[in-house]
């Protein structure tokens, strides 16, 4: 599968102010983000709705969990041979095909084959920041990175009380409806103007299929043993076959990437220690951002019988969600000129701090009986979050050649998303053992809310230290070697 040769810009290319292509560009994000969120007011009722079990139900957000991350790397990769653009076109399609699905479904099958659709949209991100290299002024680089980046904070928080509002006042297709037009108005926008990569930074190669293959049966295998643990048991026979199986593909995986001349991932860019320790800084905080979200809005819709339970509606639970969101949106300005004053690696090691401080506030919070004060406990931690969301793009796109930009941030934000299983998984634990009696239903109980939160500043000050042991490339030595004169070279090398 050979990438077509490089294409000069047309005379007719669209073109628009840099801020308009980062206010498309984040808005796709929004509309990405938002299928996340998508089905959780419906979590209850959709065994009702389809007439299925509550385990066949939870398949309607695991698939999209599985088609994310299996599709995000395969999107970054062909966003680097066939143009950024073009791929971020291409991705919007099964978005607004998956929305199309679930909006039209009347069985669980359906409706999870849209969901899974709807995560094979899941590269919009990732390829969005990429393209602000190519289109973006240098001196608005850093800004617009940021909040792009911040879009899919403001895209999962604003799902909240939309879904919940809809859900509540009309019937649940119309969320689905909803998302496919805005996805459509994305697309034409897109096209009519943001302007495409620089044919420059497209890079010529076959496509690592073989590759695509071995990471996707991996991260299945992985994400399906971390997902649905709890539900099968941690000891279970296919838990543990899972997380083996899940090992020795991955291992494969390496052994093959490393003798591809032009591998799905490459994993000697991947071991630059400042894009390794980027990585392992991403899973941290992917699982520190997630910890929260899954803690706050169960202690807000609690019974206030309870003693520590707020009693709040799933539409008043989202509204109190939702400032976290946009201050994600605003903290994103403020860490790019902190990254611009002080580099990418210090504004990652305050998010971190910043994260780390809002769990730790809230550990004598929980209880109080004020939603406001777990609304300054989600405002602290998703200011942090903002600041490192914004920075670990930064600290990647420096480190790798322009031509790799979209597959080195694809498998950043796949690292951010193994993060966010692993927060599920763990916290799901956590709140699932830790439980009091509540008129003979178990639910978590308040010291099992208290210890999660205290999980999360423990990974939130993990990831502040592995930023601060980031190695920033200084020098301005070339991002590659030259390529061995024995093997094909690879177009438009950049230095």
């Amino acid at each position: 599968m050979e990438s077509p040769p490089p294409a000069t810009a047309s005379p007719g290319a669209p073109t628009a102010h840099p801020g308009s292509i980062v206010g498309i560009l984040a808005f796709a994000g929004i509309v990405a983000a938002l299928t996340q969120t998508l089905v959780v007011p419906l979590i209850a009722q959709l065994p009702t709705l389809f007439d299925t079990s509550a385990s066949n139900a939870s398949w309607v957000i695991t698939a999209t969990l599985l088609a994310a991350a299996v599709s995000t790397p395969v999107a970054g990769r062909l966003g680097d041979m066939y143009g950024k653009r073009r791929m971020l076109l291409v991705s919007l399609v099964p978005l607004i095909l998956g929305s199309v699905v679930c909006a039209l479904s009347s069985s669980v099958i359906p409706m999870i084959a849209g969901r899974g659709l709807q995560g094979l949209g899941m590269g919009v991100v990732p390829l969005g920041i990429s393209l602000l290299r190519d289109v973006v002024p240098a001196e608005k680089l850093g800004p617009s990175i940021a909040i792009m980046s911040a879009s899919m904070g403001v895209g999962g928080a604003l799902g909240l009380p939309f879904a919940a509002a809809i859900a509540e006042n009309t019937s649940w297709r119309v969320l689905f409806w909803v998302v496919a037009v805005l996805a459509l108005a994305v697309g034409a926008l897109i096209l009519a103007l943001v302007p495409a990569d620089r044919p420059a930074t497209t890079v010529a190669g076959r496509f690592d299929l073989p590759g695509a293959i071995g990471l996707g049966a991996a991260l299945i295998a992985l994400l399906l043993a971390v997902s649905k643990g709890a539900d099968w048991g941690w000891a279970s026979a296919t838990t543990l076959t899972l997380f083996a199986t899940a090992l020795i593909l991955l291992l494969t995986w390496g052994w093959w990437e490393l003798r591809r001349r032009d591998p799905l991932v490459d994993l000697r860019v991947t071991a630059r220690p400042q894009v390794l320790m980027t990585n392992t800084a991403s899973i941290l905080v992917g699982f520190a951002m997630y910890a929260q979200s899954l803690v706050v809005p169960q202690l807000l819709q609690l019974p206030e019988a309870t003693g520590y339970g707020l009693g709040r509606s799933m539409l008043a639970m989202g509204l109190w969600m939702a400032p976290a969101g946009l201050m994600m949106m605003a903290m994103s300005p403020v860490g790019a000129k902190l990254s611009a004053a002080k580099g990418p690696k210090v504004t990652l090691a305050v998010g971190s701090l910043l994260i780390a401080a809002g769990y730790g506030l809230s550990v004598p919070l929980i209880g109080s009986g004020s939603p406001w004060s777990l609304l300054l406990v989600t405002l602290v931690c998703n200011s942090g979050v903002g600041f490192a969301y914004g920075a670990m793009p930064a600290l990647i796109m420096s480190a790798v050649p322009q031509s790799e930009t979209a597959s080195a941030n694809s498998f950043n934000a796949l690292m951010r998303s193994i993060g966010t299983s692993f927060a599920a998984a763990v916290i799901g634990v956590v709140l699932a053992r830790m439980t009091t009696d509540f008129g003979g239903f178990p639910l978590p109980s308040e010291n099992g809310f208290r210890v999660a939160m205290l999980i999360g500043c423990g990974v939130g000050l993990a990831a502040a230290v592995v930023a601060a042991l980031i190695p920033v490339r200084t020098t301005k030595a070339p991002l590659d070697p030259p390529a061995p004169t024995t093997a094909p070279t690879r177009a438009h090398q950049e230095a």
